[in-house]
């Protein structure tokens, strides 16, 4: 079974209460702000060891909030179909602009958000310029929806498309716009059954495919 939760943020306590149901061979995706490999550092290792030790697979798309520095470092590898950091056997960052088949349904996963709190942090320390999508990322998303015919069974990003933005109630930023633009673009132009993303620190069902996030499972 696949679970589907928002941004985790590094939170120990809440994974182990929000794992607390998994079972062998599930698998658990992140959308974004994943946490447990920011500060890269001893007791971040401590526990990714501990997550090594489970019997079923955490994956996770890239929020704004990464270390991209530490997270670049691991191994680059094919999963089940799409391009991935190994962080440990059954731990996964899944990059950017691929599409994954598991459990027998495709996924198109796209990270990255802008951070508007970026005024309060430094460069390289808890900001990183990789948070948005680069040209090549959006290159390698087109070609893979086109190999797939623009067809999937969910989407996974961090922020949402504008439109959706928007229904939320929210101004999409600025320095976003090329990002969630692109998303609307692909809302349009992709045929899939659900769309789920976090950043926004809600629980809501905003319309009858779209989904954000709190740090809540959701089982499909």
């Amino acid at each position: 079974m696949v679970k589907i939760t928002g941004d985790t943020h590094g939170e120990t306590a809440r994974f182990w209460e929000l794992i607390s149901n998994m079972k062998k061979g599930d698998t658990l995706i992140v959308t974004g702000d994943f946490g447990y490999i920011y500060k890269d550092n001893s007791e971040e290792n401590v526990f990714l060891n501990q997550m090594e030790k489970l019997d079923f697979n955490i994956c996770f798309c890239d929020g704004n909030h990464e270390n991209f520095d530490a997270i670049e470092k691991y191994e680059e590898i094919r999963w089940n179909g799409g391009r991935v950091h190994k962080i440990r056997k059954n731990v996964f960052h899944l990059m950017r602009g691929q599409v994954f088949e598991i459990e027998g349904a495709k996924y198109f996963v796209m990270g990255g958000g802008y951070s508007r709190d970026r005024y309060m942090r430094k460069e390289g320390i808890s900001w990183w310029q990789r948070e948005l999508p680069n040209d090549e990322d959006y290159k390698e998303a087109v070609r893979n929806l086109e190999k797939n015919c623009f067809e999937v069974d969910y989407i996974i990003s961090h922020t949402a498309p504008r439109e959706i933005i928007r229904m939320m109630g929210f101004n999409p930023d600025f320095k976003e716009g090329e990002l969630s633009g692109f998303l609307e673009w692909i809302m349009y132009r992709a045929e899939y059954k659900r769309w789920f993303f976090g950043h926004f620190h809600v629980d809501r069902e905003v319309c009858l495919k779209h989904r954000a996030l709190l740090f809540d499972e959701i089982i499909i």
